[in-house]
């Protein structure tokens, strides 16, 4: 494992009820950090709440987004290894070393995450069944072009215990090594900043697998999170969130999607269109900006879908594999280690 510190990106907005606890969680990890806050113009006590834990501060005099907080910092290297981190996640102690150390075992991991557990707003560990919930082990995706979480919701029962290669991990705790993202930079921008914030992850997360990267989902590393944006909740979601949501999902696949996707996501991404398109025009009429948003910004991710096609390491059907309607992971085997 590197020595050197481990960068800690967080981007706050009026975060001030979670972020204490998040920060004194970071300070408490046994190796080495350095924290970075990047503030979209709170309203609260966030930026307060940030320089008493250390961390180096910047304010922005406006919302610029989740993405273009992270690539702030990223910009400004000085890190092997960073943990994108939410504002409302608490790590467990060994988060951190128990994560690298995991990583530098395996062949070409470019990212890993930890066992998140539901937390709700109190600070407390929501409980089902005697059993913690679990928040997420890595994300999926599935042929309707919807990505999920994996185990999120359901009660832990030791079912997400083994470590194991996924599609992706949740940017709620998000380690990543700098070799990868430096791959995968476009321009300024590691994360898409047109993506503003949401899904911003899955796309990093697809980029990344087109790329040849593997993500690692390690078991003994947990913490707690809040988790507000859940598709059961979208009807009582601010407008916005609903807006980027859609706008991303359409923007991610124009820069990602090839045609052994597209092939394996047959009929059901269009169906799933259909639905999106009805539900819009009948119940959430606030999210048809989305789609002019689309259509303008369409030049703009055809020049990216070219990039990101012709940088591509890996088989056409490779990427293809990972669409299913099941969490999909694989076991680690003797010859992906080092």
């Amino acid at each position: 494992m590197t020595n050197s510190p481990v960068l800690v990106s967080i981007v706050t907005y009026d975060s001030e009820a979670h972020l204490d606890a998040c920060l004194r969680s970071v300070r408490e990890q046994d190796v080495p950090v350095r924290i970075r806050v990047y503030d979209n113009a709170s309203q609260d006590e966030s930026c307060r709440v940030a320089l008493s834990h250390g961390a180096r501060l910047h304010r922005s005099n406006k919302n610029r987004g989740f993405s273009y907080g992270h690539n702030f910092h990223l910009r400004q290297g000085g890190f092997d290894h960073v943990l994108i981190l939410n504002p409302d996640v608490i790590l467990s102690k060994g988060y951190l070393k128990t994560l690298m150390a995991s990583m530098a075992g395996v062949k070409r991991v470019g990212m890993a995450g930890g066992k998140l557990f539901r937390m709700d707003d109190e600070g407390r560990a929501v409980h089902a069944d005697g059993q913690p919930v679990l928040d997420t082990t890595g994300i999926y995706f599935t042929p309707a072009q919807r990505h999920f979480d994996r185990g999120s919701q359901q009660p832990d029962r030791g079912q997400y215990d083994r470590r194991q290669l996924v599609f992706g991990i949740s940017g709620a705790a998000l380690m990543c090594t700098r070799e990868m993202l430096e791959d995968l930079r476009y321009g300024d921008e590691y994360l898409d900043e047109d993506f503003f914030a949401y899904r911003e992850d899955a796309d990093l997360a697809w980029r990344a697998q087109l790329r040849g990267w593997r993500a690692l989902y390690e078991p003994a590393a947990q913490g707690l999170h809040v988790r507000r944006v859940l598709p059961s909740r979208r009807a009582r979601l601010a407008s916005h969130i609903n807006y980027h949501s859609l706008k991303n999902r359409y923007l991610m696949r124009i820069k990602n999607l090839d045609p052994a996707v597209r092939r394996k996501c047959f009929p059901y991404m269009w169906i799933r269109d259909l639905g999106i398109v009805g539900y819009v025009l009948l119940r959430e009429r606030s999210s048809l900006g989305a789609y002019r948003q689309v259509w303008r910004l369409r030049d703009r991710f055809r020049r990216k879908q070219e990039w990101v096609q012709a940088s591509r390491r890996v088989p056409a059907d490779s990427v293809a594999r990972w669409f299913s309607f099941r969490p999909v992971a694989r076991n680690l085997q003797s010859s992906d280690g080092l």
